[in-house]
């Protein structure tokens, strides 16, 4: 085991591709509560991280649809001969959400750093703060323990996006 910091590894050494804890398991979907919350508000939506993936499907590179969920690995992996992470995954989002779409982003980050956007942008600022969500592991659909971490959720609403009506 090496000590350096998970940024400095190669992908298959990264925690969250060898497993993320004493359980070893890899990856986790989103609950289906939080899936019916965002469903509930926003409709229908494009999945660019799907679960099982397509074998051919490449959601850093395929276009995204008009109101679109990403819940992207939080790890690093291989694309395109480079290793890519969290940065990607931002860039493709923002990248579909100035085509017009709509892109709700769920990732991990510190409570403070939430505190102090919603500071800065006030109630203006569509960024929530989920809480420790307690995904579910893909191998077995297990609910984990959660990272330990507040998990945002960044919404840039498209201007070309259907509006959801109840």
């Amino acid at each position: 085991m090496t000590d350096l910091h998970q940024s400095l590894l190669a992908p298959a050494e990264n925690k969250f591709h060898r497993g993320n804890g004493d359980d070893g398991k890899h990856y986790w979907l989103s609950p289906p509560d939080l899936l019916a919350s965002v469903r509930a508000e926003f409709g229908e939506f494009f999945d660019p991280c799907p679960y099982p993936k397509p074998n051919d499907f490449d959601g850093l590179t395929c276009e995204w649809g008009p109101v679109n969920y990403c819940n992207p690995p939080f790890g690093s992996i291989m694309h395109e001969g480079k290793k890519k992470g969290p940065t990607a995954w931002v860039r493709k989002a923002i990248t579909e959400w100035q085509k017009g779409k709509t892109v709700i982003l769920v990732y991990p980050i510190d409570k403070w750093v939430l505190m102090l956007v919603k500071a800065i942008f006030g109630e203006h600022g569509d960024i929530r703060n989920l809480g420790d969500v307690r995904w579910l592991a893909t191998e077995d659909n297990s609910v984990g323990k959660g990272t330990g971490r507040h998990i945002a959720m960044f919404i840039l609403r498209g201007s070309r996006a259907p509006s959801h009506v109840d």
